[in-house]
């Protein structure tokens, strides 16, 4: 994808009015003040002052700057160069593009390398991606889909979603309640990053109604389990199924679409899960 496309996705989707409010923004999110902001040596208080006032211009190489020092997503600084009136200068590539065709074999390496359990590649908004084998297979048995059935990898499946819907894995999900809000933590901070006008504002907008009822007492349920993880409990035919996750992310990426792909691997909470999908894995082959 060229630069010339990129600013033209960029430019429907502004999150910030202008370069000021998006400074001002990460600064105060970061917590930092326009002195604590200077002393890291980027320019002085007084010229980061104009800056979020508007009566100075940054350079290009001075948002760049801020966005390392402020950890800034490489989606917002792109942003934050077309409010200024510069290109963006990170590409947002397809995951199917051949330029990115070694990170799509370090991530198929990875998923199959969690087998026999399952794994997971999503976005920054938990479209589906990649996915393995026994996360098909799990999916397929939970929703009573045809053998040998296969995840969409285009994005089309949104797994929050998914898992939370009435139509979808939630008759399933003993404790979706809880699921949903920890899930629902991973959009809202995707919500605050990107601003009132952001796809993800959008998708937390959408999914908010299927957790209406999700806020009761989260302490109490906290203190419900004695495991150090809230796991993700299914349950289907008498079968009962307990499972943990990690979430990787891509060290140093100078894409918007690897900085922003996410390797969620789900592992057993007990032996009688682990054993489970071992037989699984056995049985299907």
């Amino acid at each position: 994808m060229q630069v010339a496309s990129s600013a033209a996705s960029l430019s429907r989707e502004q999150y910030f009015s202008d370069f000021s409010a998006a400074l001002r923004y990460w600064r105060r999110k970061r917590g930092y003040s326009q002195l604590e902001l200077s002393s890291l040596g980027v320019v002085s208080q007084r010229h980061i002052s104009f800056l979020e006032s508007g009566r100075s211009r940054p350079s290009r190489e001075l948002i760049l700057r801020l966005g390392v020092l402020l950890e800034i997503p490489l989606r917002q600084r792109n942003v934050m160069l077309l409010a200024a009136g510069f290109a963006p200068a990170y590409q947002e590539r397809r995951l199917s593009d051949p330029e990115l065709d070694t990170v799509r074999q370090a991530l198929e390496l990875m998923l199959a390398q969690q087998a026999p359990y399952p794994a997971l590649v999503v976005d920054r908004l938990w479209n589906l991606h990649m996915s393995n084998g026994p996360a098909a297979s799990l999916i397929g048995w939970l929703l009573d889909l045809p053998a040998g059935h296969s995840l969409p990898g285009d994005g089309a499946v949104n797994v929050i979603r998914l898992m939370l819907e009435p139509s979808g894995l939630r008759p399933h999900l003993v404790n979706w309640r809880e699921v949903g809000a920890d899930m629902l933590h991973w959009i809202q901070r995707e919500a605050m990053s990107d601003g009132p006008a952001s796809p993800a504002t959008r998708l937390l907008a959408e999914l908010l109604p299927l957790t209406r009822d999700d806020t009761r007492d989260e302490q109490a349920a906290v203190e419900r389990h004695v495991l150090p993880f809230l796991p993700v409990t299914l349950r289907k035919d008498g079968v009962e199924l307990r499972l943990f996750t990690t979430i990787a992310t891509l060290g140093t990426p100078r894409d918007v679409t690897v900085h922003e792909l996410r390797v969620e691997s789900f592992f057993p909470a007990d032996e009688a899960t682990a054993q489970w999908f071992r037989e699984r894995a056995a049985t299907t082959g």
